[in-house]
């Protein structure tokens, strides 16, 4: 919970929700460097690839068959997101079905910007990063058996001003994590390696974009490519996949996939402090850590890992995914990836048991960022709750088990966070959750990061003034309240890019 960005003058108590607006100010003026403007002389040659190739513009990209970035849905994906009350909506969202022109392959991301310029960095890597990972992949599986070879060690001729030695975040990285007794197919050790020179390169054409000040500002990253029953989940930052399996008992559980690169996670905080970086919480908001430069109390962020931030990249912060493998088996239900907006105010399990309960596939992120939007004021009443971006991706063996899924349908929107999807009934998704979270106690869920006690409970200790209302009395509050998530959703649908 807290702002991505801070500022220690925040330290003499103003709100947390004024650190956002002193932040950028703070940020703007002293994360500068002598050296920015010079970096960006030249990048005009940014605009071809190394292979040669021209990037794809925005209306290109709309043309790609399987391609969707609002909000919407198709046979196995939904997507949803909602600006929250903190101003332009951060959160960028991603799913390419048939990606790398493969019908068996899908890409999912979800991209949380941050600081003046966060939203441009969002939609430049929601827009850019798959077609990097895309472009690397093939010419992975294309190239020279020796390129393939040295693939684990050296990055290849595209990256050869990068390779001469393993850097700082190639030390810290540990890339692979892989269940015990789990084989590792064939496709991982080159797709792996994709993801590593791609998230590198997307950070390298952030660096010299001719438009975009990325100095003070970025992006995190979750993203996930299903190949059959392979999964691959690219990690950097503090966005979050977690997949909903069956346990014996046929019981939904929560099986959290990726780690939150949190700054006060044992190995973030030793190469931040190696790298000469601080790490340190503000007083008015102990429970959040933040990385701030070495002689200066700026820029605060939150996180430890993002795409970006070029402020910090000397001093700790980096741009390497954490990356998992997983063999998808016949229990995995479904998976969601989601901003924090979504986690700091809901638990995993919660997540998806809200997703399970939505009426139909094509409602369920909307579900679950609606029960979000209104956890926020039950949870933090006094704070401007976040901006929230989720992808659902339901696994190939439900369209068999559930019969007959929904047909694709195509509906221009005017704004990616302002309007909702065709034939969504609101109260039905409120009365859904409602008696989800009154159904009693979740079950315990396995997850990395396990949650001692409950959400209501941490968080009132922390913030003894808050309310105490229950998160389905928060979330069938009166309509006409000034935040209900149901208001104003007048359009429809989703568009295909």
């Amino acid at each position: 919970m807290g702002s991505c960005c801070s500022s220690a003058k925040g330290k003499s108590g103003s709100q947390r929700d004024d650190q956002v607006t002193d932040a950028s100010t703070a940020t703007t003026t002293t994360c500068s460097s002598p050296t920015k403007q010079k970096q960006r002389q030249g990048s005009g040659r940014w605009r071809k690839k190394s292979s040669g190739l021209v990037p794809m513009d925005e209306a290109e990209l709309r043309l790609i068959s399987g391609r969707m970035f609002l909000n919407g849905s198709s046979n196995v994906a939904c997507l949803y997101t909602q600006q929250g009350k903190k101003g332009t909506n951060q959160d960028a969202m991603l799913v390419w079905e048939n990606f790398s022109s493969r019908s068996d392959t899908i890409f999912c991301g979800v991209f949380d910007g941050h600081g003046p310029y966060g939203h441009m960095v969002a939609k430049k890597v929601r827009d850019s990063l798959p077609i990097k990972l895309c472009t690397q992949w093939r010419s992975s599986l294309a190239g020279e058996q020796s390129s393939l070879s040295k693939s684990e060690s050296a990055p290849d001729s595209t990256l050869s001003e990068d390779a001469a030695s393993m850097s700082m975040d190639d030390e810290f990285c540990e890339p692979l994590e892989v269940e015990e007794n789990e084989q590792i197919p064939e496709m991982y050790l080159p797709l792996k390696q994709s993801m590593l020179k791609a998230f590198k390169l997307m950070d390298k054409e952030l660096k010299l974009h001719p438009t975009i000040d990325c100095f003070c500002s970025g992006s995190t990253a979750v993203t996930l490519v299903k190949q059959g029953q392979h999964l691959v989940i690219g990690n950097v930052g503090d966005s979050r996949a977690v997949m909903a399996v069956r346990d014996k008992d046929n019981s939904l559980v929560a099986i959290q996939l990726t780690v939150d690169l949190k700054p006060d996670l044992p190995r973030e905080a030793a190469r931040i402090q190696q790298c000469k970086g601080r790490v340190f919480a503000l007083q008015d908001e102990p429970e959040v850590a933040r990385v701030w430069l070495p002689n200066n109390d700026s820029p605060g962020l939150a996180m430890a890992r993002a795409f970006g931030d070029f402020c910090l990249k000397d001093f700790g912060l980096i741009s390497v995914p954490d990356i998992f493998y997983r063999h998808l088996t016949e229990r995995d239900e479904f998976i969601i990836l989601a901003t924090d907006g979504v986690w700091d105010v809901l638990s995993n399990k919660e997540a998806i048991d809200i997703v399970a309960s939505a009426p139909s596939r094509a409602t369920a992120a909307r579900a679950l960022v609606d029960c979000a939007t209104r956890a926020w004021r039950l949870k933090y009443p006094t704070s401007k709750n976040d901006d929230c971006a989720v992808v659902c991706l339901f696994l190939e063996h439900l369209s068999a088990s559930n019969g007959a899924v929904e047909e694709n349908h195509t509906t221009n929107l005017p704004h990616e966070s302002g309007d909702g999807m065709a034939g969504v009934d609101d109260n039905k998704i409120v009365s859904h959750a409602v008696s989800l979270v009154r159904s009693g106690t979740f079950e315990s869920s396995t997850e990395i990061v396990p949650a001692p006690e409950s959400t209501d409970e941490r968080l009132s200790s922390k913030f003894p003034g808050q309310s105490r209302r229950s998160l389905a009395e928060c979330i069938s509050v009166a309509d006409d309240e000034e935040w209900s998530a149901l208001e104003d959703f007048a359009g429809t649908g989703f568009e295909r890019g």
